[in-house]
């Protein structure tokens, strides 16, 4: 019997398991729907695409393209300057 190491799971040689976490491929939501566009008065869709603290999530986390991950964040920062969102996530209020 192969002896489990420190991770958990079973040595290489072993029969294969399961794999626990499978990584579906991201796609850009802004490229699949033409009619969706990133506006810096929509504070309900900027939302997602900032964290807990208040910092704008990276692209391999959202699986926006280049092109509308610079946009998204001129929007985000817009929004910040004008109030719509705050800058640290101290402040949040989901009751907007």
């Amino acid at each position: 019997m192969p002896e489990d190491n420190a991770r958990g799971g079973r040595m290489e040689g072993g029969e294969g398991g399961e794999r626990r976490y499978y990584a579906r491929p991201k796609f850009c939501q802004f490229c699949a729907d033409k009619q969706m566009t990133i506006d810096y008065k929509k504070v309900d869709m900027l939302k997602r695409f900032v964290t807990d603290e208040g910092k704008i999530r990276p692209r391999r986390q959202t699986g926006t393209c280049a092109r509308h991950q610079r946009v998204l964040a001129g929007a985000i920062k817009q929004a910040r300057h004008i109030a719509l969102l705050p800058y640290t996530g101290k402040y949040w209020d989901d009751n907007r």
